[in-house]
């Protein structure tokens, strides 16, 4: 079995809930497939933002709309223990049935930011390991005990009358390193990767992702690959890449500052080094996201391979990232009017895909 082609938005749960759940439903009257929300962290308060917590975020948008899948892309078992992260899947299963995508992901930098895995013996890869069986025990309604090398788990069954659903949901695992994106083709449904993903980044991962399935005898054809990808749309060229442009340049300052050897591959494959991306570190820091888009050169957005511009070149980037490998685009789109944006995508892109 070959997994769907899937078109969908991801947006950071950085700003009023309002706007995001007003997002959320142009995504749904687009035509999108997916709508991601990604938890923000508390470093975006230095660039005017705040973070909120994605699940609840999300499950406000669960409760106003209908077609739509929902996913979390990504929370971190650094930040909330599994038992607790099953506790809010079943809220999503409550709200969503089977549009709920459930991604789990270390989060570097949120695990920088609260001072977990610093030190630790046991790596991102046992954590995620664990935390999809503890996950996948709580939902399945049996009685289950879990004593693992980081987390314990003690949940009794379910009894037969309780009001609530019983299933076992697909699990994505966020990976950058080679480790953790073998670990989604051992242990999850299928890998999403970082922004500033490239169509190379797209080869490497699914190369990772598969080598790990086929060790666990799993069929990778079966295996969704993500990618986070900037984006922003416009009839005229130019002006369709300014939003791709300022959002590449916060996530670039960001890949400086915080997960400088997390990215090594992923820069690597867009054939950027740091050297080449400090002056947007330092435009970020001194005058803000405005500032750093600026310092973005067209030669640097180039190699970021954002879908950005006119629908036609929307429509030749998509299909470069599908023929890389990916099965779901999550579409991080910014800029000026992004609701306006999301409704061309939906006019002029995302029908080429559908027929």
């Amino acid at each position: 079995m070959s997994i769907p082609f899937n078109i969908g938005v991801l947006q950071l749960s950085m700003e009023p809930v309002r706007e995001t759940v007003a997002m959320a439903k142009a995504c749904e009257d687009a035509g999108f497939d997916a709508f991601w929300i990604a938890e923000a962290y508390p470093w975006w308060r230095k660039h005017s933002f705040e973070a909120r917590s994605s699940t609840a975020v999300l499950a406000v948008i669960a409760a106003g709309t209908r077609r739509i899948q929902l996913g979390w892309g990504i929370i971190s078992p650094y930040t909330r223990h599994p038992v607790q992260i099953a506790m809010e899947a079943r809220v999503m299963q409550d709200l969503a049935g089977d549009r709920f995508l459930l991604g789990l992901g270390a989060s570097k930098i949120f695990m920088k930011e609260i001072g977990e895995g610093e030190g630790e013996k046991v790596g991102p890869a046992t954590v995620m390991r664990e935390s999809i069986e503890i996950i996948k025990g709580v939902l399945g309604g049996n009685a289950f005990e879990y004593q693992g090398k980081v987390f314990q788990a003690s949940v009794p069954a379910l009894k037969p009358d309780a009001h609530t659903p019983r299933g076992i949901l697909p699990i994505y695992i966020a990976g950058t390193g080679p480790v953790l994106q073998r670990i989604s083709g051992v242990a999850g449904d299928g890998l999403l990767t970082a922004s500033i993903t490239t169509p190379a980044f797209v080869r490497y991962s699914r190369k990772n992702m598969e080598d790990g399935a086929r060790k666990a005898g799993k069929d990778p054809s079966e295996l969704v690959l993500g990618s986070v990808i900037v984006g922003s749309i416009s009839g005229d060229s130019a002006k369709g890449k300014e939003g791709a442009r300022e959002q590449a340049a916060m996530y670039l300052a960001n890949k400086v500052q915080n997960i400088k050897g997390s990215a090594d591959v992923l820069l690597e494959c867009a054939g950027l080094t740091f050297d080449e991306l400090q002056p947007v570190a330092d435009a970020m820091e001194k005058g803000g996201r405005k500032a750093a888009a600026k310092a973005v050169t067209d030669d640097i957005l180039r190699k970021v391979c954002p879908i950005a511009g006119t629908p036609e070149e929307c429509i030749a980037r998509i299909e470069e990232y599908r023929d890389a490998g990916c099965t779901h685009i999550m579409l991080e789109i910014w800029g000026d009017d992004r609701t306006g944006q999301a409704k061309l995508f939906g006019e002029a892109v995302l029908p080429h895909f559908k027929n």
